[in-house]
């Protein structure tokens, strides 16, 4: 889709207003995780408060605000900024005491119009991945649907994830046109799609649901890892090879969460949720994070950011957080539990500082040297996107 966005500056829509959009994606990270120390045993002020939210807080207030943005610099239309602006406000709602359902319906109409920005960007534009991205969004409704109904983010969990799997493999297919095409491709992505949407239908904590959204999980790795282009990129140097690395990193993690639904269904072992939650959100969605923040941030924010080294130790250190929590749990050791979410804070952490110490601010960002992994939105014309 990164043809459908203008080159000249959206009115209403410059670099300030999208920076205070990031800016209130960020406040939720930052609750989201101390919530989320506060849910590992850390003794915090207000830790407790804060830990009730944190589910809602990572998926719609982080990514809820990051990717309707993203998609409303893609469609280029004013109105999509409601998305982005009222995720944002759930998010301010909520940190200052409000009615959880009052955040949560915040959180219901932002997805109400990311799925309107969906649906004319796919009748702009009609094609598997921009359906994939239209359900994603339904997918993120129906979930603050359920929450704002008063539903346990457990039962409703799944289409929580399938918002953000459905949206990074969305993206992913747009790029795998860039590759030569293999029959039953496009077959097998829709089979995916149908097993991860009766999955989250039924409820991870059934096990009927479990196994068929870890069957889905391992189905769509499956098909990234075949059909990517993140295997060839791979190949290259420098900024390109750390964004693939990112990428296929982050497709092991999705097949092992799916393993784990499939072996250990939530319902039956709080490991299993444990385990394949985090697998996803922090294996998967966190390492695409970091892969694609290379190119979203000048597309969206007009930042400039340059790629360094230390990125894959700061890379490393994040699925290291994510690999001690799964040996932790499967141990029972819960003061490794607690030092996992310590190790994905520095990860973070380090990963904002570095590319804050190498980017400087401009009106206008460069594309990168190499052909570049740009999903959706970015502004990038490089080969790759060609």
């Amino acid at each position: 889709m990164s043809d459908m966005v203008p080159s000249a500056t959206l009115p209403l829509t410059g670099t300030r207003p999208r920076l205070a959009l990031l800016a209130l994606g960020a406040l939720a990270l930052i609750a989201g995780l101390y919530g989320a120390l506060g849910r590992l045993g850390w003794a915090l002020p207000a830790g407790g408060t804060l830990a009730a939210l944190h589910g809602p807080l990572m998926i719609s207030g982080l990514f809820g605000t990051l990717i309707s943005l993203e998609r409303a610099v893609a469609l280029g239309r004013g109105w999509s900024y409601a998305a982005p602006a009222l995720s944002g406000l759930g998010t301010l709602l909520l940190l200052a005491g409000a009615p959880e359902a009052v955040g949560a319906g915040a959180y219901a109409v932002a997805a109400a119009v990311l799925a309107g920005t969906s649906l004319l960007i796919t009748i702009q534009q009609p094609a598997v991945f921009t359906g994939a991205l239209l359900f994603g969004a339904l997918a993120w409704l129906a979930g603050n649907l359920l929450w704002l109904m008063g539903g346990s983010v457990p039962d409703l969990i799944g289409w929580w994830l399938a918002f953000l799997v459905l949206t990074i493999a969305g993206e992913r297919l747009e790029l795998s046109r860039l590759m030569p095409q293999r029959r039953g491709s496009e077959a097998l992505f829709l089979f995916a799609v149908g097993l991860l949407a009766v999955g989250a239908q039924n409820g991870l904590m059934t096990e009927n649901g479990a196994v068929l959204f870890g069957l889905a999980l391992l189905v769509t790795t499956v098909w990234l890892l075949v059909h990517d282009i993140a295997r060839l990129n791979v190949r290259r140097s420098g900024q390109t090879r750390f964004m693939a690395a990112c990428m296929l990193a982050g497709y092991l993690w999705l097949g092992l969460a799916g393993m784990v639904l499939v072996a250990f269904p939530p319902g039956a072992s709080s490991f299993g949720y444990d385990v394949a939650l985090h697998a996803v959100l922090i294996g998967f969605v966190l390492s695409m994070v970091f892969g694609h923040a290379l190119i979203i941030l000048p597309a969206v924010a007009r930042i400039r950011v340059r790629y360094a080294p230390v990125l894959y130790a700061l890379l490393l250190l994040l699925h290291a957080s994510v690999a001690l929590r799964v040996g932790a749990g499967l141990a029972g050791w819960e003061a490794g539990r607690m030092a996992s979410g310590v190790l994905t804070l520095l990860a973070l952490a380090g990963f904002a500082a570095s590319l804050t110490s190498t980017s400087r601010n401009g009106r206008k960002a460069s594309c990168p040297a190499e052909p570049c992994e740009g999903g959706s939105g970015s502004r990038c014309s490089t080969p790759a996107q060609a």
